[in-house]
């Protein structure tokens, strides 16, 4: 995508290009670049935390809704988990957020835990990524009482801390919906790497 035609997709998305310069964001637009060149990722915008909705009810849906609901060290029914009226106070103290979107989960993860990985080298020591874990092909040994085999990679979803992924996506205009079937149609997986 050009840069003059990801400039005018993103007018009304996100944080543009000139308004991250204009209220200091613009020395995180490295990352942004940075995602866009990494395998899957289709997307990927600055926001700040008043453009990341939160809603409780996420939890709801987490618990009742989810199959992974008690499978995973990442779900917030594990031991020791943070709930979402807990996380949402931690979350909103960043002020530089990179949105990235995909179309599959594996890719999801491993863009956003890279750049957390370098946000933190480069001196943002609190770089915090929120993206469905997808480490473990043969499932995750929390069901089986073994402890994390990736405890320094391992990441909880946006949804299980809270953040009502479908109402943020749609805010910034990015594609997002309800499917019947997840094998036939395109999906939409988007991760947050909360940098400052």
């Amino acid at each position: 995508m050009s840069d003059d035609v990801s400039n005018e997709i993103r007018k009304d998305m996100g944080v543009s290009n000139v308004e991250a310069e204009a209220g200091g964001l613009a020395k995180y637009r490295k990352y942004v670049e940075r995602a866009l060149a990494m395998p899957g990722v289709v997307d990927a915008l600055l926001i700040t935390a008043d453009q990341v909705v939160f809603d409780g009810r996420t939890y709801l849906k987490c618990m009742y809704g989810c199959t992974g609901w008690n499978n995973s060290w990442v779900c917030p029914s594990a031991p020791g988990a943070l709930k979402p009226w807990e996380a949402e106070p931690l979350l909103r103290k960043y002020k530089a957020i990179l949105l990235i979107h995909t179309h599959d989960k594996e890719s999801s993860h491993k863009a956003s835990l890279a750049i957390e990985s370098e946000a933190f080298v480069d001196g943002y020591y609190f770089a915090f990524s929120l993206s469905d874990c997808s480490l473990c092909r043969n499932g995750c040994t929390y069901p089986g009482g073994e402890p994390c085999r990736f405890p320094q990679k391992a990441r909880p979803a946006a949804q299980g801390m809270g953040i009502d992924v479908f109402a943020t996506a749609r805010g910034l205009g990015l594609p997002i919906k309800t499917l019947a079937s997840a094998s036939e149609e395109e999906q939409n997986w988007y991760s947050f790497v909360f940098i400052e």
